[in-house]
């Protein structure tokens, strides 16, 4: 083999000789005309005023189109929504949590109003976020159909053929042969088809200048469309899950229950367009709650298991069925997902009057406020409790609980470990009016003593005790007492999601990287090979190859298919004068006519 050679810089004049050979490797549309050309001459009179009018608002909405529609715009659309994704982030948003917009506002009497002004406390329902959405929707949909047809009708047509100048391609090489070009065009047709290439013999008009063209790398521009449209799956699935998607959380004490009505929640959020009839109907009782946790080492209080065990029912009169619920592995029942996301303890008190009649015995559950349980809430009765003179008050009880108590110290107590070895509760007493009656909505975990009065001890202070499970505190002046029970009860804190567009977003968001990687890792590439018999008798065969973009892996390729190729058509012996094969060589390129538009 001889001549052989790789040219990686290809001149301008070159580009415009390689014609369709160098055309369509990509799908991307050209833009040809540019602002401001659209009208032409305009024409004398009103008339041609008004033509050339229509011609330039024609022409500037086409353009316009085309921005939108372009790959570095959506591109640039798709940045602007991750930007506009950190307020969201960073600043309270009202459709999770409105208290902490509230307190932020009442915080930053500057910046409150600015953020509202801006929609910045509800950015993803914003009008600003919604335009960049639809619009990176609409860029998507414009790019990829367009370009989707035109990759289809590469598909379905030949490869095109060889340029003028196959010297002029990036890779390149020659030599000669005594075969038959005829010959030699078989077997590079078989060569090629047997490396998965698209390969075709094809030939310039009158049937001057045979050669076959091949193909390969298709799925790269297959991944890059398959990736923009997973995009496109992925935007209307986040879109559907936002405006159907509900989420309500809900605490259940042991040996309680939850059905999926809007009322049970303790808190709901919800899509714009969901509708409270699609709950799914179920529900379900928390039996037990099991927990275990290292004892030793230094990982001593990690949690090692958290289970919730439940009893629960499909649809209104469905069997019952036992589940364990346990962190990332939610029961499913009916399109709905029950989370487990919290625990903590709920101590069991009985409060009696002066007269020791039972007033309230419940379990309360106490917010956890650091990793080894120690937990504080209130505790409050709100009717049945009378005083020594028989009018009607409510009580409120300050709690403070640790599960395991190290010992009185100083100040505050704190629990030593997670597990119930040591459970000690401290309560503090008020009465009055718990201020429930006003119909205005209270935190059920703390208690506003704003219209009431404390119980005070034998020193005038306000009466504190610590207990554990068994002993009572007694309320001074024959108001009577509460008791802290043996009996410590576990609760839980459920998620009830419905997400109708997870599962399309997840198989969007593995599609797109699919073609993503399609798009990075697969070349699109052609080959030719042409054999042409020069005067002397000698066939000349030269192949080239052309890729997308430069590629180490190209020359290397064509290197490759042309050794196999020289295995069945070895050289031919050299000339005796040089001159004459340069003569030969000239006269074995047949002249085509140059055509435009090489893409390298």
């Amino acid at each position: 083999m001889s001549n052989t050679r790789t040219n990686t810089e290809a001149t301008s004049q070159g580009d415009q000789d390689l014609g369709a050979a160098g055309a369509q490797l990509s799908t991307a549309p050209v833009d040809r005309a540019m602002p401001g050309s659209f009208g032409g001459n305009r024409g004398p009179g009103l008339t041609g005023w008004l033509r050339w009018t229509g011609r330039e608002a024609v022409g500037w909405t086409r353009w316009m189109w085309r921005q939108l529609t372009s790959m570095r715009v959506a591109l640039l659309l798709l940045l602007l929504l991750s930007l506009g994704a950190i307020p969201g982030s960073l600043i309270p948003q009202t459709s999770i949590d409105e208290l902490k917009v509230a307190d932020f506002k009442k915080a930053h009497s500057t910046l409150g109003p600015l953020y509202e002004k801006f929609q910045l406390f509800d950015v993803y329902s914003s009008v600003w976020f919604s335009a960049i959405y639809i619009l990176l929707f609409v860029s998507l949909i414009g790019c990829i159909v367009p370009r989707t047809w035109q990759f289809v009708g590469q598909l379905r047509g030949r490869p095109p053929v060889a340029p003028k100048r196959l010297d002029r391609l990036p890779a390149y090489t020659t030599w000669r042969t005594e075969a038959e070009p005829e010959q030699i065009h078989r077997d590079a047709l078989a060569l090629l088809k047997g490396r998965r290439f698209r390969a075709d013999l094809t030939s310039r008009q009158g049937g001057a200048g045979t050669s076959v063209a091949a193909e390969k790398g298709y799925l790269r521009e297959a991944g890059n469309l398959f990736f923009h449209i997973s995009l496109i799956v992925l935007l209307v699935a986040f879109a559907v899950g936002a405006l159907f998607k509900s989420e309500g959380g809900k605490l259940i004490v042991q040996g309680d229950g939850f059905s999926n009505t809007l009322t049970q929640y303790d808190n709901f959020k919800s899509g714009n367009l969901f509708n409270t009839d699609d709950l799914a109907p179920f529900s379900f009782k928390l039996d037990s709650f099991e927990s275990s946790f290292e004892r030793k080492g230094p990982e001593k209080g990690t949690a090692r298991t958290y289970r919730a065990n439940v009893t629960y029912t499909e649809g209104i009169d469905g069997p019952e069925k036992k589940k364990a619920i346990e962190v990332n592995k939610p029961l499913e029942v009916d399109g709905s997902k029950v989370y487990l996301i919290g625990q903590g303890y709920a101590p069991t008190v009985t409060v009696r009057d002066g007269k020791g009649k039972v007033v309230s015995t419940q379990s309360v559950p106490l917010l956890p406020i650091d990793s080894n349980g120690t937990a504080t809430g209130a505790i409050k009765v709100l009717d049945g409790y009378r005083d020594k003179n028989g009018k009607k008050e409510q009580l409120g009880f300050n709690a403070f609980f640790v599960p395991t108590f190290a010992g009185s110290g100083q100040g505050n107590m704190f629990s030593q470990f997670p597990a119930l070895d040591h459970p000690v509760i401290a309560l503090s007493a008020y009465h009055g009016s718990l201020g429930v009656d006003s119909g205005l909505p209270q935190n059920v975990y703390q208690l506003d003593t704003s219209k009431m009065a404390k119980f005070e001890d034998a020193k005038g202070e306000l009466l504190k005790k610590r207990l554990v499970p068994g002993q009572t505190m007694k309320l001074p002046n024959g108001a009577g007492s509460i008791t802290f029970e043996k009996d410590i009860k576990r609760w839980a804190t459920f998620q009830v999601s419905q997400q109708p567009g997870s599962m399309w977003a997840l198989v969007g968001a593995i599609s797109a990287i699919a073609g993503l990687a399609g798009s990075l890792f697969i070349q699109r590439r052609r080959v030719w090979v042409r054999a042409v018999r020069g005067a002397d008798g000698v066939t000349v065969v030269e192949m080239a190859g052309l890729g997308r973009s430069e590629s180490a892996k190209l020359p290397e390729e064509l290197g490759d298919l042309a050794g196999r190729l020289h295995e069945k058509a070895p050289s031919a012996p050299e000339p005796d004068h040089a001159d004459h094969a340069d003569a030969q060589h000239a006269d074995s390129t047949p002249l085509v006519v140059p055509a435009e538009g090489a893409e390298k």
